[in-house]
């Protein structure tokens, strides 16, 4: 495998991204991975590694660059767990389009990528960014994928949910049947606007899972199984629409 840590200018400033992807061939299509709150750290990385190594070109951003140029949440302690909430508070939709528009550019002139296939996931925080990137850049965006997002459908003006119809790609969204971050109703209402949009989509429930459940650090909330059946989903969303035939 072939990774590097590379800068991405933006209109406000240098977003690190890690990037990876096989050794032999390409170019390969591009899977954009977008971190979850407790920011970009290895055990994305790791993910993002078993994403590419199938055949991919993996982008993962650090989001929180324009206020950290590294955050990663101390698990063992939570010690940091207040500059989390502020630094994810902090961040939105249109921020992550205009961030993507640097992706897009990246992969645009990389020589292993191929920026015609391009699918997206976020987990948690970035579920919601998936989405609404999908939405943004329905040309490019093949695929989308939402693992227990969070803020899918609320009462504002740029919610996930609103911007279903202009999303071209195939919609995923995963919810774990216990979440007080993506509660029931929640879930519901993006069916019924997913439903109500027309576009390619699927909710699944995870029974018996809590929020979290995908991480394999995630002590208390783990679940190999569901994580496992997670990614049987993702890689077969991303071979479908992302796949030459």
């Amino acid at each position: 495998m072939i990774e590097a840590e590379i800068p991405l200018e933006t209109s406000d400033g240098t977003m690190s991204a890690f990037t990876t992807r096989p050794d032999e061939g390409g170019p390969f299509p591009v899977v954009f991975f977008y971190m979850d709150a407790p920011g970009k750290r290895e055990e994305l990385h790791d993910m993002a590694r078993r994403i590419a190594t199938t055949g991919y070109y993996v982008v993962l951003p650090n989001l929180y660059y324009r206020w950290r140029e590294h955050f990663e949440l101390d698990f063992e302690t939570g010690s940091n767990r207040d500059e989390m909430f502020g630094l994810m508070h902090q961040l939105s939709n249109a921020m992550v389009v205009e961030d993507t528009k640097s992706m897009l550019e990246h992969v645009a002139a990389a020589p292993f990528a191929d920026a015609s296939r391009i699918g997206c996931v976020g987990y948690c925080m970035s579920g919601p960014f998936s989405l609404v990137v999908a939405a943004a850049f329905p040309e490019q965006v093949k695929c989308a994928a939402s693992i227990y997002g969070v803020r899918l459908a609320v009462d504002e003006d740029d919610s996930p949910h609103l911007g279903f119809a202009k999303a071209k790609g195939e919609l995923y969204v995963a919810a774990a049947e216990t979440d007080e971050y993506a509660p029931p109703e929640m879930i519901e209402r993006v069916e019924a606007a997913l439903a109500e949009s027309g576009a390619r989509s699927r909710v699944e429930w995870y029974p018996g899972t809590h929020h979290g459940f995908a991480f394999p650090t995630r002590r208390g909330t783990f679940d190999k199984a569901a994580a496992e059946r997670h990614w049987a989903r993702l890689h077969a969303l991303f071979d479908r629409n992302l796949r030459d035939g």
